[in-house]
């Protein structure tokens, strides 16, 4: 692009009135308001080109080129007043760093320059830099400056490892060049010299530590372009440590010296103009610096590239696909500079190696804790080595060296379908699988390479797909890995304290490989839209074939990948207490095997999708329903316990416990008035325990009890009152207004009109509240709302609850309500799916009384923004709902709700 500046400034010599030539000072004003115009104006035509697909490398390059026209413009008016009014020549020069220095400027990226000179007349140049950068904060710009001399630079750069590499990016702005060539000559010969296996080396910690804040996956749900892993930072490192390792100041230089290949080459250029191009987007969107692709900026991104919905395909997670795509391939190229830049030459490594090489069979060898090839042409003569090569790496505990990963891609064409049929072959991916140690290191390592989706090529189909939401923090392949690596953990003992019968049965799981394939493909139906657990499950006898498994195993793969969300969704959504349904759920299982495995299944499936997916309330709930179905199929007859005897016996317990305490004649009637429910769900003690709160009620309108959990994740709310209508919901509203989240609900009304309701809560943000204080408050509150002296909906209004949600732009996925009379054989069961809110729980709740309807139990998922509560109804005769009218009714009035809440 062609600038012109002259005509924004003013002339140099103009004079005002007869006091002379004006000042600096003087033309100030008129400076600034001329630059403003020059940038405004060219930053505005650089802008209408990027939005008309101008590719990330030209505006970047652009973009420093206006910035480098102001500065000449700058300098040069500020060195002639300088001059003028005070004479002398001074030896100084401006210099581009950073960034800035490479050439590279985002929309509002940060400036950096320094003002090299001699070290004479530093008070002059002082004044220069003032001026200048005074001038350029005046116009909003984000500019770092320094004052240095060669010396300075020399010094500084001996103990700050950020100036000796900001010296690696110094570019030639105006002024005296010569300075800038003898410091440059400098910074070869002295500076990286000395030291630069160690500068590479730091370079390399200093990037695992940036992934630590950053993110140590490039498939993160909103990574950082600039910063984290697989983004811009990766490729400057690469391209410092290149020029420090091969001495060269530019990319060009590393295909000169056969460093690099023109593919690579063109390689590195694709992916910075790539990223470039989305963090300049990201800048204009933002109208400030930004290097986030946060939730709500992803869609606006992908919209702006041009990836639009497909069917049920959305735009945006194609565009992350392709993005992740590209982190990968950026994590590649880093990769490869570290091996090129750390590596011995080729002929002194030869040597080494034939002295110190130690063979560990099929042609393999290990170097200095590396497993390398020597022969290059081993895995066309025979394919099957490919997959010995990760066997062997996984049993001798040693890494794969570079120039053999980089055969293994060079070779993937090699895996056809008669290698994925080959015996030899499986047999060795069923070794990985069941080894004790780096097995998911080895799975990881497998799918770096591309290696994993040519073996198994319906993996593919999920290779780096994102879901676009605020539930799945890592694209579905990693999050498979992550699960495979969660089991692991299981079986090497990592939770024996915490997790103690999930550690045992990992332990105890006959066919571990089966347990740990199914926990990889569980997620592979999501490549094909639809349910994926069905579709999923659809290509597991393929699959199955393919890897020589027995009838027996793959019929049991096809049951796992087909049922793998189904032991959450029992958990969390149904009544543990219904025998009935457990039953049902054994029945389904089978053997205990396969409901070991499935509940392994499911608790790595969920540990994989972030850090706080996994709860201890989960836990208990998952843990509950295992050992129940676990009695049923040991007990192998999956036949009705006889309730009326266990009534009778637990009644007796109950008794027999609070005979020193009442009169047996008023617990007695107590217990009649009990609900056979209640009495069937809960051991003795519980039951004894509640007797006593139901006793001690008395007149009072309302008794509560507090306990927390051992650890420390949630609290059992116990309330005793007299039955009034709508008090479920009261209590709802008044836990909303109280900030507090109800995780489930038990609810009991005894025949004499008393109500025992057990609620499991704990705070949005997952801990128990401490502060007694707190729960007297709860409890005046729903006092006085019982009492009927304050409105439950005034409450709520007054005092919202903190929201659970991340204040961000979230997707809004329309609300579901599906009603089933078929799970229970006492209540109609409603499941609600909808977008999270403030007061949803209490909107709900209200809704379904002033529909005339009595909830016996309350189920309650949060997944971030989105949940899945469950109620359990009958309608005021203590029956289903079986008129079609009437569930018609209930749907529309709670999409009403919902929509209007």
């Amino acid at each position: 692009m062609d600038f012109e500046i002259d005509r924004y400034f003013p002339d140099e010599n103009q004079t005002y009135g007869d006091s002379g030539r004006a000042s600096f000072e003087e033309k100030r004003p008129l400076y600034l308001s001329g630059a403003r115009h020059f940038m405004n104006q060219y930053g505005e035509i650089i802008h209408s080109r990027h939005d008309g697909d101008a590719d990330g490398v030209w505006v970047v390059r652009t973009i420093a080129e206006m910035v480098d026209i102001l500065m000449k413009k700058l300098f040069q008016c500020i060195i002639s007043d300088v001059r003028y009014q005070s004479g002398g020549r001074e030896q100084i020069t401006l210099v581009a760093t950073g960034g800035y220095g490479r050439g590279e400027l985002n929309p509002y990226s940060d400036i950096d320059i320094m003002f090299l000179h001699n070290g004479k007349d530093s008070r002059r140049v002082e004044d220069i830099a003032q001026k200048i950068l005074y001038f350029l904060w005046d116009m909003r710009l984000d500019v770092g400056c320094s004052v240095r001399t060669l010396h300075d630079c020399v010094e500084m750069s001996n103990s700050d490892m950020t100036v000796k590499t900001a010296l690696l990016d110094t570019r030639y702005i105006c002024g005296n060049r010569t300075l800038l060539k003898d410091l440059q000559k400098t910074v070869l010969t002295q500076i990286m010299t000395k030291g630069s296996d160690a500068f590479i080396r730091q370079k390399v910690s200093e990037l695992e530590v940036r992934r630590e804040k950053y993110g140590s996956s490039v498939y993160l749900l909103e990574p950082n372009i600039k910063e984290g892993d697989g983004g811009l930072r990766d490729l400057q490192t690469a391209l410092w440590i290149a020029k420090v390792r091969f001495k060269v100041t530019e990319p060009r230089e590393l295909v000169m010296k056969g460093v690099l290949t023109e593919q690579d080459l063109e390689t590195y250029e694709g992916l910075l103009s790539y990223l470039w191009r989305i963090r300049n987007e990201l800048h204009y969107l933002a109208g400030r610096r930004n290097d986030q692709l946060t939730f709500g900026d992803q869609s606006k991104v992908a919209a702006f590239l041009g990836y639009k919905d497909r069917g049920d395909q959305l735009g945006v997670e194609d565009f992350l696909r392709d993005y992740y795509l590209h982190a990968t391939r950026v994590e590649q190229f880093w990769s490869l500079m570290v091996s090129k830049c750390l590596c011995r030459d080729d002929a002194s490594r030869k040597i080494l190696g034939y002295l110190v090489r130690r063979p560990i069979g099929d042609g393999f060898y290990v170097i200095k804790g590396e497993l390398t090839i020597p022969d290059e042409n081993m895995f066309i003569e025979n394919p099957a080595l490919l997959m010995k090569l990760f066997e062997y790496a996984q049993k001798h505990d040693v890494e794969i060296s570079m120039h053999a990963q980089n055969l293994v891609r060079r070779n993937l064409h090699l895996m056809n379908d008669k290698f994925r049929r080959n015996r030899e072959v499986n047999q060795s991916f069923f070794a990985i699988l069941r080894s004790h140690k780096k097995v998911g290191s080895t799975l990881k390592k497998m799918h770096y390479l591309g290696f994993l989706i040519r073996f198994i090529p319906e993996f593919e189909r999920v290779y780096c797909k994102a879901q676009h939401d605020l539930y799945h923090m890592y694209t579905v392949d990693v999050h498979s890995l992550f699960a495979v690596e969660e089991i692991i953990r299981l079986v090497n003992g990592e939770h024996h304290e915490v997790l103690p019968l999930l550690t045992t049965l990992a332990g105890e799981v006959a066919k571990r490989e089966l347990l740990l394939l199914a926990v990889l493909l569980h997620d592979i139906g999501k490549g094909e839209g639809g349910n994926h657990s069905e579709k999923g499950a659809e290509m597991m006898p393929t699959i199955a074939r393919r890897l020589g498994l027995t009838k027996e195993d793959s019929e049991r793969l096809e049951f796992l990948v087909r049922n793998h969300l189904r032991f959450a969704h029992i958990a969390q959504r149904r009544d543990l207490h219904d025998e009935k349904m457990i039953i049902q759920f054994a029945r389904q299982m089978g053997t205990s095997e396969t409901l070991k495995m499935l509940y392994l299944l499911t608790y790595a499936d969920l540990k994989a999708v972030g850090p706080e997916i996994w709860t201890d309330w989960k836990a208990m709930l998952m843990e509950e329903l295992y050992e129940k179905t676990f009695a049923v199929l040991e007990r192998g007859d999956f036949k009705y316990e006889v309730g009326s005897d266990r009534v009778k016996n637990v009644r007796k317990d109950v008794l027999r416990l609070l005979e020193n305490e009442y009169p047996s004649a008023i617990v007695k009637e107590e217990l009649r008035a009990l609900s056979i429910r209640n009495l069937l769900s809960n051991p003795p003690a519980v039951i004894a325990e509640e007797v006593r709160m139901l006793l001690a009620l008395g007149d009072s309108p309302l008794l509560t009890r507090v306990q927390h959990a051992a650890d420390g994740s949630y609290s059992n709310v116990t309330i005793c009152t007299l039955d009034v209508s709508g008090l479920f919901s009261m209590i709802t509203g008044v836990m909303a207004a109280n900030g507090m989240n109800i995780l489930g609900a038990q609810i009991h009304t005894s025949r004499n009109g008393k109500v025992l309701d057990v609620l499991q809560v704990n705070s949005p943000q997952g801990f128990i509240f401490t502060d007694p204080a707190r729960w007297e408050r709860m409890e005046e509150d729903l006092r006085q709302v019982i009492q009927g002296k304050i409105q439950v909906q005034t409450l709520v209004e007054k005092r919202h609850r903190p929201s659970v949600l991340i204040e961000k732009v979230k997707p809004r996925f329309p609300t579901v309500i599906e009603i089933d009379n078929e799970v229970s054989d006492d209540y109609t069961v409603i499941d609600i799916y909808t977008h999270d809110k403030i007061g949803l729980l209490y909107c709900i709740s209200s809704t379904l009384t002033r529909l005339g309807l009595y909830i016996g139990i309350a189920k309650i998922s949060t997944k971030i923004d989105q949940v899945a509560d469950v109620f359990y109804v009958k309608d005021i005769f203590g029956q289903k709902l079986t008129s079609d009218e009437k569930l018609v009714e209930i749907e529309q009035r709670l999409f009403k709700a919902i929509d209007e809440s």
